[in-house]
């Protein structure tokens, strides 16, 4: 029965005569932890053996499978027998076939060491002087807590089997205190067994359902509580509560921490393009004609378009699977990524280019009087407006290009899936067009708007951000062959 992951109850009876003292002590007959069992407890008939099981829910097998691809290592800490263990956690995944000896069958005789430990023997291995029995060892008083026998574990630790609450506070804190990725040596040893060490401090997610849970809850990273079946005070000391009490749920809950990770990367990719570029174009038309070609009311409404309307598109981005097949992101690695770097540098030098041409040949070959001069005589010039319109355009379709970090190829995927962003960017697209055309006075734009030739040259313009993007994304390829780096 344990074997298949069931746990078993003995059905048993005894016949007593009036007057039996039932808290009498057998002399004799001991119980499973050394005590003396009580008297009425023996020579009882055996009446049956039933094999009680707890099926896993269908999706949880899936979710730990997801866990595994997204960087996640799944440990089982129970206080069932190490037989029921080792199934439970061979049906979920958390188990596989590489942890076993051989092809034998899948039970707690045959896996590797190391690989499932009962609480006993985890204690009296992590403790200086425990002799497994207590929380932290014999009498407590001179048990020390040995970082290095526990680094020498933890790696190949799946099933904690037999164990107590304090096992868990001790997995919390033996793994945020564990400098093993500092050990390359180690670490590629271990890589040689198919075990990978995050190159960073470990982040622990604990789960807890119980009042002696809360220690471990509150000394991991974050603490989940089981919102159905979990005490008040574990609730109390976990940072999430999964309302349904399912595994799956902290894959969703992994999902949308990432998801909300690379929103904020969009909005600064995205945020810094516009500044670059927005403040090259302020200096060099103060340097030489001692006027910026964007007036401060345009710069309000890009400031407006860049902080406000694109946070809430860039930032409504809805989690996607894929989200899950990237590494986790290490806590010294910076938000801002060298891809992103490419990007923003890439999009502004774009941007740039194309105002500065704009700025001091487009007079003569577009026919137009200059800007700087038209606004000596007091004139909302046409030359600016073109400026100003092509400026905006190349910031909205470079919005479409800041919801990938990757360098995907199609900028477009998804994009239906998110109607708040294709709501804003058209609403945005069309208060442009309605700033242009009848924004004369407020915007200091040239009055009647722009002929169709003129808004013909600033849709190009804009647009030309998407192919820009393709060949940013290319010679970024490019030179992570040339200089045989990864992407970061």
């Amino acid at each position: 029965y344990t074997r298949r992951g069931m746990r078993c109850l003995g059905l048993a009876y005894r016949d007593l005569p009036k007057g039996t003292n039932l808290d009498a002590k057998s002399t004799t007959v001991k119980n499973s932890d050394g005590t003396n069992a009580y008297a009425v407890e023996t020579q009882m008939v055996c009446l049956a053996i039933v094999g009680i099981e707890d099926p896993l829910r269908p999706e949880v097998p899936t979710a730990i499978s997801k866990c595994y691809t997204a960087g996640i290592d799944v440990r089982l800490v129970t206080g069932d027998n190490p037989e029921t263990a080792v199934s439970i956690a061979h049906q979920a995944g958390i188990l596989r076939d590489e942890h076993f000896v051989g092809n034998g069958e899948h039970v707690a005789s045959n896996l590797k060491n190391n690989v499932m430990m009962e609480g006993k023997d985890f204690r009296r291995a992590v403790y200086v002087g425990s002799d497994g029995s207590g929380e932290a060892g014999g009498d407590g008083e001179n048990d020390g807590f040995n970082q290095a026998a526990f680094d020498s574990i933890w790696p190949h630790l799946r099933v904690l089997a037999r164990s107590s609450p304090d096992d868990k506070l001790t997995l919390a804190h033996g793994l945020n205190q564990s400098n093993l990725f500092e050990d390359a040596d180690t670490c590629s040893r271990l890589l040689q067994s198919n075990i990978k060490i995050f190159p960073d401090r470990q982040v622990i997610a604990m789960t807890g359902d119980g009042t002696n849970d809360a220690p471990a809850l509150k000394r991991a990273d974050i603490g989940f509580a089981m919102g159905v079946a979990g005490t008040q005070i574990a609730k109390d000391a976990a940072d999430i509560i999964l309302l349904d009490d399912n595994f799956a749920s902290i894959v969703t809950a992994a999902k949308w921490g990432r998801n909300i990770y690379a929103s904020i990367q969009k909005f600064l990719q995205f945020q810094l393009t516009v500044n670059i570029s927005a403040v090259v174009t302020a200096l060099v038309g103060a340097f030489v004609y001692q006027q910026s070609p964007l007036a401060a009311i345009q710069l309000l409404w890009v400031n407006l378009l860049m902080d406000s309307l694109a946070s809430l598109a860039l930032a409504s981005e809805p989690p996607v699977d894929s989200l899950l097949l990237k590494p986790p992101v290490n806590r010294t690695e910076h938000m801002i990524t060298t891809r992103m770097w490419v990007n923003m540098l890439g999009q502004a030098t774009y941007q740039i280019l194309v105002v500065m041409i704009l700025l001091f040949l487009g007079p003569d070959l577009l026919d137009l009087q200059p800007g700087h001069e038209a606004i000596k005589e007091d004139i909302d010039s046409v030359h600016y407006t073109i400026i100003f319109n092509s400026f905006v355009w190349m910031q909205l379709f470079n919005e479409i290009n800041c919801r990938n970090l990757k360098g995907e190829f199609n900028v477009f995927k998804g994009i239906l899936n998110n109607p708040l962003f294709c709501s804003i960017l058209l609403i945005t697209m069309g208060l442009q067009a309605i700033i242009v055309e009848f924004g004369s006075l407020a915007f200091h734009v040239s009055e009647g708007g722009l002929d169709a030739r003129y808004w013909l040259l600033s849709m190009i313009l804009g647009l030309g951000s998407l192919p820009v993007q393709q060949v940013i994304n290319v010679l970024y390829r490019v030179g992570l062959i040339l200089f045989d780096q990864e992407d970061h």
